[in-house]
């Protein structure tokens, strides 16, 4: 069996694009799988034709020589980034192959089910209002009817993802933004109870300084974790953080940390308590199994970063149900109405959870018309709010 050919496609996300592909082989088998990555997605988008063109000829059941090649060949141009994400997409995608040519679900190639139902928590339930106190506790009391036991959110807000006039160039918090951020978050954790998970989200863009004073002020109000206090580059200065935060303040990194090779650092120094891949970036499910393999052995769990499409949720939830350490996967709450419409069998989710079929492989194939009935976005100035 040969790979022939590699499609991908850019598709209209809720808030960014998503990157989707599917491997054809001489036999008529397929695997499909998801690059996302943004901003920057068609950075992504040409990646992953590009590294699907250097794995035309290669027998796509030799899955991990696939993976360790293009991560040996292409690790000149860096062992992250766009290049990481291309790797992701096609591992994805050949464990779907794989699991459809021998007829079984990737968590059987993974080592066998612990489970096959997958507690989720929710993010991008906010999207209905304002940055108020009043409007988010609206919103978080529907996550909470709907039956999940867990959400999150950056109740900071202070920026965007994109570096602009709108951000404070030293990354601090005004007393009354301050005051906001804890008014708002004190408002969803009496909107949803003291026994749901509440995840306290930073993105990384606040001072250290102002992420210590926000965390100890957010204690009391009950932090499933703190995320992303620092961004990924130095372990030493989440080091810094972690020595300095109360224990009652867990604290999750993870989502721009790359291969194992990144998160070795922050585990070998009991840097946090929760590990958060996301599974098109990290090296997509071999990787992020092995990942969490290595988590197991520091006693860390995994909750898998996802507010991707629906090929990253499935493929996270097939790697978390072959997992003894696994926590909570992240869920779009609201999103596209061609989420489901993109794929052959639509997300199996209800009261908070993830329920995977025993179909081979990821469970789905990808429907070529819907996706090309939904093209990505491409202009900065296509549409507003959207991380092209």
């Amino acid at each position: 069996m040969k790979i022939t050919e590699v499609k991908v496609w850019l598709v209209e996300g809720i808030k960014y694009n998503w990157t989707l592909l599917k491997i054809h082989t001489d036999t008529g088998h397929t695997g499909v799988g998801e690059s996302t990555n943004w901003p920057g997605s068609p950075i992504i988008e040409a990646a992953t034709r590009h590294v699907g063109e250097r794995i035309v000829g290669l027998d796509p059941m030799r899955t991990d020589f696939i993976w360790t090649k293009l991560y040996r060949d292409l690790n000149w141009i860096g062992p992250t980034g766009a290049s990481l994400c291309a790797i992701s997409g096609i591992d994805m995608a050949l464990l779907d192959l794989k699991g459809k040519v021998l007829g079984v679900p990737c968590y059987e190639l993974l080592g066998g089910a612990f489970r096959k139902r997958l507690r989720l928590y929710a993010n991008y339930w906010f999207t209905g209002g304002g940055h108020n106190a009043e409007d988010y506790a609206r919103q978080a009391r529907a996550v909470k009817d709907a039956g999940f036991l867990g959400l999150k959110f950056d109740p900071f807000a202070h920026t965007n993802y994109l570096y602009g006039e709108d951000l404070s160039t030293n990354l601090e918090l005004t007393p009354a933004q301050q005051d906001l951020a804890f008014e708002v978050t004190k408002a969803v954790r009496d909107a949803i109870g003291p026994a749901m998970d509440m995840m306290i989200e930073t993105h990384a863009m606040l001072s250290t300084r102002t992420a210590l004073v926000m965390a100890e002020r957010l204690a009391p109000l009950g932090v499933t974790w703190y995320e992303e206090p620092v961004g990924p580059e130095n372990a030493n200065t989440l080091r810094a953080i972690r020595e300095r935060v109360a224990p009652s303040v867990p604290l999750c990194v993870g989502e721009r940390h790359y291969t194992r090779h990144g998160f070795r650092p922050v585990l070998e120094q009991h840097l946090c308590d929760v590990i958060m891949p996301d599974i098109t970036r990290c090296g997509g499910p071999s990787e992020m199994k092995r990942i969490a393999t290595m988590a197991e052995a520091y006693g860390v769990p995994i909750a898998p970063h996802n507010p991707n499409g629906p090929l990253s949720t499935l493929a996270s939830a097939h790697v978390c149900a072959s997992i003894p350490n696994f926590f909570r996967c992240e869920f779009m709450f609201n999103d596209v109405p061609w989420r489901d419409s993109v794929i052959t069998h639509p997300l199996d989710v209800s009261s908070g959870h993830l329920l995977l079929s025993d179909r081979p492989g990821l469970g789905v194939d990808l429907v070529e018309e819907e996706m090309e009935r939904h093209p990505g976005i491409r202009r900065l100035d296509e549409r507003e709010n959207f991380y092209v």
